[in-house]
Formats: C-alpha cells, sequence, structure tokens
C-alpha cells in the first residue's frame, strides 16, 4: 500500500517542475509590439529637427557656387554615401585586427555536490581492482592565458582585409559618381528656379487683368453690344489664355522646391538667389580623343570596375589559400586550484598542424570558379569602357545640340519681347485691344520661360558631358569644408577645368586618391 502510494506520488514533483517551465516559457515569448502614436511622433519630431541641424543659415541670396557648396555639405544623399564609406572605414580597421594572433583569456569555476570518484575494473576478472577515490576537489577554480597564431587563418584574413580595403575605395567611388549626378541637377534646377523668381512677380497682374476683361466682356454681353458669337470667342481666348498662365505658375512653383531639396533647405523656406548677369554659354573644346583617354582615366565607374577586378585577383588567391594546410602555433599559462595536483600552475607550447585532404580533390573546380570570377569583371570592365567611349560622343552631341536649341529660343524670346512692347504701345482702349495686350504678355512669358528652361537643359547637357568625362567639383583636398571654403574650392575648380576644356595649360589634373572629398563636375562662368 505505501509503496504504491509513494509510486503514484513520485512523478508528481516532476511534472510540477515541467508545468512551471512551460508556464514560464510560454510568458517569456516574443509578441510584436508595434510603436505607439507617441512613440511616432516624437520620432518624426526628432528626425526633422535631424534633417537640417547644423546647417549653416541662408543669410543672402544664394549664388550658383553657394547652391553646389550646399549640396556638397549638405545633401542627405550624399551625406549617407558618406557614411557608409566612413563604415566600410571601420570594417577594415576590424579586418586588420584579424591579422593578428589570438590572445585569450580565461577563468571558470564548477561545484559538485559529491567528489569526482570513480573505481576501476579487471579487464580480465570483470572485478573491481582499486577501491573507489577521487582526486579532484568539490570545487575548483581555473585561469588560463593563451597566446595562438594560426597560420592558415592568418592568410585568409590578410585577403580578406585587402578585399575590404578595396571595397572602400569603391564606396569612395560611388560617392564620386552621386556627387558628379547631384551637381548635374544642381546646374538645371538653379536655372529653372531662376527663371521662377524672376517670372513668378509677373504672372498675377497678368491674370488680374485677363480676370478684368472677361469681366468687361461679360458686362457687354448682359448689354448686347456685340454679336453673341464675337463676345464668346472672345471670352474663350481670355479664358484659354488664363489656363496657360495658371499652368506656367505650377511650373513655377514645382522649380524652387526641388533645388531646395538638392540644397537640404527646409521645405517651404524661401530664398533668393542670384545668378550671374546675361546668359554665358558653356563650351568644352578639348580634341576628341583627349576626351576619351580623361573619360577612361577618371570615370568612377571605370575606376571601381578596377578595384572589383583586384577584388576578384584577391578572391582567387583567398580560394587558393583554403587549400593550404593549417599550421597553429599556441603558447600559454594555466593555472588550477585542486589540490591533489603537484604543480597548480604551468605553462605550456604546442604545434599542430590540419589539412582537408578533400579540398585536393575538388582544388580544380575551386580554381576554374575563382578564374571565372576574374574573367567576368575584366570583361565587365571592357563593357563598361566601351559605353563610357559611347557616352562621352552622345555627351558632346548633346550638349552642341542644346546650344543650338537654346539660340533659337534666345532669337524667338527677342522676337517675343519687341511684339509685346509694340503691342503694348498700340493697344486701345477696347476689349479687342486688352486681348492682344495679354495675349503678347502671355506669349512673352511663356517664351522666356521656355529660354530658362532651355537654359537650364543646357546647363544640365554641359554637367553631364563633365560628369561623362569624370571630372570633380572640388579638387581631392580643400582648405576646410564649411561653405565659403567648399564654394573657393569650386570656382578654382570650375576656372581649371574650363580652362582645360579651351586647350589652355593648366597644372596637371588631380590624382584619384583612395581618400578625400573628390566629387561632381564644373561650369563655365
Amino acid at each position: 500500500m505505501n509503496s504504491s502510494s509513494v509510486a503514484v506520488r513520485t512523478p508528481r514533483p516532476a511534472l510540477l517542475a515541467l508545468s512551471l517551465a512551460v508556464i514560464w516559457l510560454s510568458g517569456c515569448a516574443i509578441k510584436p509590439t508595434p510603436f505607439t502614436e507617441a512613440e511616432r511622433t516624437q520620432t518624426a519630431q526628432t528626425d526633422r529637427t535631424s534633417m537640417f541641424a547644423q546647417q549653416q543659415a541662408v543669410s543672402g541670396p544664394i549664388t550658383l557656387d553657394e547652391a553646389m557648396a550646399r549640396a556638397i555639405r549638405y545633401n542627405l544623399d550624399h551625406r549617407l554615401k558618406m557614411m557608409e564609406e566612413a563604415l566600410a572605414q571601420k570594417q577594415l580597421d576590424l579586418s586588420n585586427f584579424d591579422l593578428l594572433p589570438k590572445l585569450t583569456a580565461q577563468a571558470g569555476y564548477t561545484t559538485r555536490n559529491h567528489e569526482l570518484a570513480s573505481s576501476s575494473t579487471n579487464v580480465f576478472t570483470n572485478e573491481q581492482s582499486l577501491a573507489p577515490s577521487y582526486s579532484t576537489d568539490k570545487n575548483d577554480r581555473t585561469a588560463d592565458l593563451s597566446f595562438s597564431w594560426n597560420l592558415l587563418d592568418f592568410g585568409v584574413s590578410y585577403y580578406e582585409a585587402k578585399e575590404q580595403a578595396d571595397h572602400v575605395l569603391v564606396l569612395e567611388q560611388r560617392r564620386r559618381k552621386v556627387v558628379q549626378l547631384m551637381m548635374q541637377q544642381v546646374r538645371e534646377a538653379y536655372w529653372q528656379a531662376t527663371g521662377a523668381q524672376r517670372l513668378r512677380d509677373r504672372i498675377g497682374p497678368l491674370l488680374d487683368q485677363a480676370r478684368g476683361a472677361l469681366n468687361d466682356s461679360r458686362q457687354a454681353q448682359h448689354e448686347n453690344l456685340r454679336s453673341p458669337l464675337d463676345t464668346l470667342n472672345y471670352q474663350h481666348a481670355l479664358l484659354d489664355l488664363m489656363r496657360q498662365l495658371e499652368e506656367i505658375r505650377d511650373q513655377l512653383e514645382e522649380a524652387k522646391p526641388r533645388l531646395a531639396a538638392l540644397m537640404n533647405l527646409e521645405p517651404g523656406k524661401d530664398y533668393t538667389l542670384a545668378p550671374p548677369e546675361g546668359f554665358a554659354v558653356p563650351t568644352f573644346d578639348m580634341p576628341m580623343d583627349r576626351m576619351e583617354e580623361t573619360a577612361l582615366e577618371r570615370r568612377p565607374e571605370l575606376v571601381e570596375a578596377s578595384y572589383n577586378e583586384r577584388i576578384s585577383v584577391n578572391e582567387t588567391h583567398k580560394a587558393m589559400a583554403k587549400m593550404l594546410p593549417g599550421i597553429e602555433f599556441s603558447l600559454g599559462t594555466h593555472y588550477d586550484s585542486n589540490s591533489f595536483l603537484v604543480y597548480n600552475a604551468w605553462r605550456a607550447a604546442g604545434i599542430s598542424v590540419s589539412w582537408n585532404l578533400l579540398n585536393l580533390i575538388n582544388v580544380k573546380n575551386i580554381k576554374g570558379m575563382a578564374d571565372a570570377q576574374l574573367e567576368v569583371a575584366k570583361t565587365q570592365r571592357l563593357a563598361l569602357s566601351m559605353a563610357v567611349l559611347t557616352q562621352v560622343h552622345v555627351a558632346t552631341s548633346e550638349l552642341s545640340a542644346k546650344r543650338r536649341q537654346f539660340d533659337l529660343l534666345k532669337q524667338m524670346n527677342d522676337v517675343d519681347q519687341q511684339i509685346l512692347e509694340h503691342t503694348h504701345n498700340a493697344t486701345q482702349a477696347n476689349a479687342q485691344g486688352k486681348l492682344e495686350e495679354i495675349r503678347a504678355a502671355t506669349g512673352a512669358m511663356m517664351s522666356e520661360l521656355r529660354l530658362y528652361q532651355s537654359y537650364g537643359e543646357l546647363e544640365n547637357a554641359y554637367g553631364q558631358l563633365l560628369a561623362t568625362l569624370g571630372l570633380d567639383p572640388v579638387p581631392d583636398t580643400v582648405k576646410g569644408h564649411d561653405l565659403a571654403s567648399l564654394q573657393q574650392s569650386i570656382n578654382q575648380e570650375q576656372q581649371r577645368w574650363v580652362a582645360l576644356g579651351h586647350g589652355i595649360a593648366t597644372s596637371a589634373p588631380a590624382t584619384i586618391q583612395a581618400a578625400g572629398p573628390a566629387t561632381g563636375g564644373a561650369k563655365t562662368q
């Protein structure tokens, strides 16, 4: 009876412990935890503050050089590329530590409820040959300080560090590309915003004049002063002009926010531009063979492709290194508090060799894959070089085409302005005269807007040519990274590329280095 009762009660503690463990684990289960509305609000406020923090405030009209400097200094896309480059540099620092030997410190403490006792059994008689005994304390403390170096790991880490170093240089070239494209966008956006700034205040009065003429026409329609068909045609013409004016205003309203985004100015913040007087038509008369040579030497994509090819070479070396035997040297000092030991502290040294012999079977495949990867990298670079040469010719043709289009639009704008002047002088105080004046003013305004847009496209084509050649807006080294220093560096570099484009002897172009704020394009002043 008692034994049966004990047999029934025995599993209860284990079952209870198991139940408690299940309950505890279920309580520790991870569940989705969405952000609260207050947390999202706080994040939005923090992000909005961070986006425009530590920026020099706009203190006056913005020149083109300052717009470029602000884009280089504050644009978030550029800052992201800079942070990625800095992160890669930190990863390279960590990779360099992998080249060092391993120095390991270890300490431990163990305790037992019984001694670690054991006995021996005779192999032939199957009888116990020794009384149970132990040679270890219940409580034991250990400490080790060991120095080890594996030559195979060192070789693999060496090539991985070289690959990471080239990856840093790859990210630098990508940052150069981002800034070159950004400078191209700044050029076009700046002149479109300049047109918006000069035309914005002229649309309102012209719309008011058109509305006044429309109201006069409707009043005349009620009084039957003119034939209904003539009146309706006149009103239709006025409404069509008003529609065109509203379209112009919509285009103008979008220009300055686009430029503000490139400069990382707060949306909705008003600013004034200070463009140079007139329209200086950019030219670049470098011989075509020299342009092709410059593009092949300086284009970020080609430099990146060369680094990727070198990474492939190191990948081949790393694959071959993994097939070698691993030789590890070790040296250490040890301590054990076990009172049964004669020597509680001792030093040890050793050498071990390990080799995965199956790698020898796969050596042909491993080497073949590495060689194929290298050939792919070489072919990609050659294909990219061909594309770059094509882009040089296309960019040159595009610049010539935009220059011709701008010249035609400039002549058209001159004619439209003269038409407006003569129409204004010949306007009579009648409804038809008002229509002609409004139509001429609208046409002149649209012509001037197209002129600024065409000049922006011309500047964009010029910036595209400079980006195609891989020319940067600032030299490899600058005196400082504040706006004033950047503007000065941009202006000096632009003058140098302009002189080079016109065949004027200048100092040798800055070489592409592994570090520095190399970026962008140039502009004719």
